[in-house]
């Protein structure tokens, strides 16, 4: 089947799928779901039946027993791995993946192709269940597409954590990237070091709202999750093809532990950090007691944690605390690390996942590590210049904690301007890198950085419906341009209007927002927050696009300078 992209960019506007499908043929007529209506799979799809009978059968009160009516299949010879084709007649549903994968994919569609209470928990509806006829081919224009979720910053219970895993699947995103550790808590039991918990787990008080204004509460803060937690939620995740990627900030960002140990530091540090941004001295010493609290820390996690993928931050490293306790060459020793660390985590057979700073360690980084190229384009650009393996998650367009309108009510508004246009502008792969280096971009991850997000009420408003803008910049890939007249807060705050927004918009609007109502999901509404969205007692500090950039330059020019590209981009 082959069908113009501007035809298929319609039909898929007429269903409102989100992430949009890559080619929509509708039909007439219509699928009606019944008390009747069977499920039969593949024997390896069984986990991908029970889920769909888990996840329809409470809202729509169709139990979906075996037998005939809905055919899950699997094709990998026809389509790609988490590719689907969905066909969908007047007397039946059949629908065929390239993996389990790709069938969960499409099962995604499939209920977005429902009416919205399909989404709810419950029945609150008698009327008829209906699919619309219709032939959707489907597959992603990335294998990575992730969420990194800081949860040391702001502890996040572990059944918000579960449902957070559920609204990723209902977006197609594939990977969890979960920041278990840092200066404010530490959130990982690990064995024969008791004080991690009890210790670094919590804070006295926090910042209230940004740092420039030097305000606290007076609330203490803390949890972690138990090894089983963590199973429970990687289990849970790779039920719904997600993996999950731990991350143990290391050398640096360590104040909790160091609080908890504080042999294991460079400098003595005074209890577990209270406030926000700024370099800690909260950094290892150089000693083989740090290196053996690592190898126990990273033993732990690949013991929990499956990926591939362990990331070790290497991120923001201060070199002062080195030079205090006398170091003779302190601006060697974040590569150091980063090495030793590596070659931990290979005994695992595990590779190393570092932020775009380690690059600076040259020689000291394996070919094989991955990197998250944060500080703008830079990093990305560097990274797969250099040859190596890259995630793209540019501060200036996935960061969701910056803020998302101009409006003086918005909450806490912090960094430049990122609206729902430019999150839908994102494009992983940086239009300076050649063919064969832009092959080396896997994909690209949003960030949810929680200083200012104290509670999943929090993390819904500034994570959707931007992280449905996202989720359609790394499945769908690049779209026709348009330059659609943007509602007021979701409009561009870099000017870009690649991708047909206005489509976007329009499906939101039509369907996707009422999916997150069922999903009770407490987005901010187009237009700007609700009056109980809005933080009046914690003062922002935003910026402007054009200073944070001019900063991201400074801040990359070791790296960019390290491949040849010091101004070239």
């Amino acid at each position: 089947m082959t069908t113009s992209s501007s035809s298929s960019l319609s039909s898929a506007a007429a269903v409102s799928v989100v992430p949009r499908p890559a080619r929509v043929v509708p039909g007439a007529g219509a699928f009606v779901l019944t008390a009747a209506t069977g499920v039969t799979h593949a024997p390896e799809l069984a986990a991908e039946a029970a889920w769909l009978r888990g996840a329809l059968g409470p809202a729509t009160g169709c139990l979906l027993a075996p037998g005939p009516g809905i055919t899950l299949l699997l094709d990998p010879d026809a389509l790609p791995a988490e590719g689907y084709r969905l066909e969908v007649t007047t007397s039946a549903v059949e629908l065929r993946g390239g993996s389990a994968a790709g069938v969960f994919a499409g099962l995604q569609t499939l209920r977005q192709l429902l009416p919205a209470d399909a989404f709810r928990r419950a029945r609150v509806r008698t009327a008829e269940w209906s699919l619309p006829v219709c032939v959707i081919e489907d597959e992603p224009a990335f294998g990575w597409r992730g969420v990194m979720l800081d949860v040391a910053r702001h502890f996040l219970p572990k059944q918000d954590v579960l449902r957070f895993v559920d609204l990723m699947a209902v977006h197609r995103l594939n990977v969890l990237h979960l920041h278990l550790t840092d200066d404010q808590g530490w959130r990982i039991e690990v064995p024969g070091w008791p004080r991690l918990t009890s210790v670094g787990a919590w804070r006295t008080g926090s910042m209230r709202g940004s740092r420039q204004h030097e305000t606290f509460d007076e609330r203490p803060h803390g949890g972690y999750y138990t090894g089983d937690d963590l199973r429970e939620i990687v289990a849970y995740a790779a039920d719904r093809h997600i993996t999950v990627v731990p991350e143990i900030d290391l050398p640096a960002h360590v104040q909790a532990a160091v609080a908890a140990y504080p042999s294991l530091g460079a400098v003595p540090v005074e209890g577990v950090r209270t406030r926000w941004g700024g370099l800690s001295d909260g950094v290892l010493a150089p000693t083989e007691e740090a290196l053996g609290f690592c190898r126990d820390v990273l033993a732990e996690v690949c013991a929990i944690f499956p990926s591939r993928y362990v990331c070790v931050g290497g991120d923001e490293v201060p070199t002062g605390p080195w030079e205090r306790m006398g170091h003779p060459d302190p601006g060697s020793l974040g590569g150091w690390f980063v090495a030793e660390l590596a070659g931990m985590l290979a005994a695992h057979e595990r590779v190393l996942f570092g932020w775009d700073e380690v690059l600076a360690g040259g020689a000291a980084v394996p070919s094989d590590a991955l990197i998250g190229g944060w500080r703008g384009e830079h990093g990305t650009i560097a990274a797969a210049r250099a040859g190596f393996d890259v995630v793209a998650c540019p501060d200036t367009s996935v960061y969701l904690d910056y803020r998302q309108g101009e409006g003086a009510d918005e909450p806490i508004p912090v960094g430049p301007l990122l609206t729902l246009a430019d999150v839908y502008a994102f494009r992983p792969v940086p239009s300076a890198l050649s063919a064969e280096d832009g092959a080396r971009v896997l994909g690209g991850q949003a960030q949810i950085w929680t200083e200012h997000m104290d509670s999943v009420r929090r993390i819904d408003y500034m994570a959707f419906p931007r992280l449905c803008a996202f989720a359609e910049a790394v499945w769908s890939g690049s779209g026709p341009s348009s330059e659609p007249e943007p509602e007021s807060g979701s409009g561009s705050g870099s000017g870009s209007g690649s991708g047909d927004f206005a489509e976007f918009v329009a499906r939101l609007t039509s369907g996707h927002l009422a999916r997150l109502d069922a999903l009770g999901v407490e987005y901010r509404p187009l237009r700007g927050p609700h009056p109980w969205q809005t933080r009046p007692d914690a003062a922002g500090w935003p910026r402007e696009r054009a200073d944070r950039e001019a900063e991201l330059l400074e801040l990359t020019r070791d790296i960019r300078g390290a491949v040849g590209v010091d101004g070239g981009e």
